[in-house]
């Protein structure tokens, strides 16, 4: 699947601090269980993306318990507009 070439997640805890290249963003989504996916930084620019980072500072302000930016949304919307966003 092509969603799994633009989201890349990371299996082992030593590289999630480490695996992002260039161009990237890491991201944890999830509304309970919190996954780590890699982005484009493209999709910040993007105002559906927006979006999900104003419902990030509504929910956890600038305290992100992951570490990194935390996106409060289901794993399967997150995916959703990805692919969505891929495509455009």
């Amino acid at each position: 699947m092509a969603i799994h070439k633009i989201l890349r997640r990371s299996l082992s805890a030593e590289k999630r601090s480490t695996e992002v290249p260039k161009g990237h963003l890491a991201v944890y989504v999830g509304e309970s269980e919190k996954k780590r996916f890699i982005i484009p930084l493209t999709y910040l620019n993007d105002p559906l993306f927006q979006e999900l980072l104003c419902q990030a500072e509504d929910e956890f302000e600038f305290h992100h318990p992951m570490g990194g930016l935390t996106i409060p949304c289901s794993e399967e919307s997150f995916i959703d507009l990805t692919t969505y966003l891929s495509r455009t």
